[in-house]
């Protein structure tokens, strides 16, 4: 059904923006750290990840989360504007394609955080990449074993300690590449810490795919 676009109200849309707000929406540079996907000259690996690797082993993401893809991703968590998964979901398939992976593993909620909301936002915008890699989606082997503290109510320094062993895994993952999807990355805490537990479990490689990527100005 045609409706208006969410962010200026031009009538007729067929999708959740119209072309044009859509072509405007905050693209991340080319140019960034192939780990962490912080901006890095000549797309180099950014010192941080020289100094200390994380878990996983890429970042790709699409936009710069700031004004209007936070509203986008705030009103699809919060204010439960489904058809925004549909919309960013395929654009992380388009902009982002990477390759077919063994298993994705969208980054999984609380099960009282999940209870409250009614839908884990990494599942949904990730449903349209796996229909375009045909890849198997897990959300049952996976589980945070607890409900932390929200991580965005915490100073970036707090995030890693905060996250510490909140993931469980039940399934071999020997020799397998698994994707990450997730919203946001902000510090990359819950990612690492997550693909800390996946290779545990052995997984071979651990890619990130999220549709926002938090820079620290």
């Amino acid at each position: 059904m045609p409706q208006d676009c969410f962010l200026c109200a031009a009538p007729g849309s067929d999708s959740l923006l119209c072309a044009s707000c859509a072509d405007s929406l905050p693209r991340l540079s080319a140019e960034r750290c192939p780990v962490c996907a912080l901006p890095t000259p000549d797309a180099s690996i950014c010192g941080a990840c020289l100094k200390q690797a994380p878990h996983f082993d890429s970042t790709q993401a699409v936009f710069r989360y700031e004004f209007p893809v936070d509203s986008l991703i705030q009103a699809l968590k919060y204010a439960h504007r489904l058809a925004g998964a549909d919309f960013l979901g395929k654009a992380l398939a388009m902009e982002a394609m990477p390759r077919r992976p063994d298993l994705i593993v969208p980054v999984p909620l609380a099960a009282a955080r999940l209870a409250k909301r009614g839908f884990n936002q990494a599942l949904e915008i990730a449903r349209p990449l796996a229909y375009a890699l045909d890849a198997p989606v897990e959300t049952r082997g996976i589980r945070r074993r607890h409900d932390t503290v929200p991580q965005a109510s915490l100073p970036w320094k707090e995030r890693a300690k905060n996250i510490r062993h909140a993931f469980e895994c039940e399934l071999d993952l020997t020799g397998s590449t698994v994707l990450l999807v997730d919203d946001v990355m902000t510090t990359g805490a819950t990612l690492d810490e997550l693909a800390r537990t996946l290779k545990t479990h052995g997984a071979a490689r651990v890619d990130n795919l999220v549709l926002a990527r938090a820079l620290r100005h």
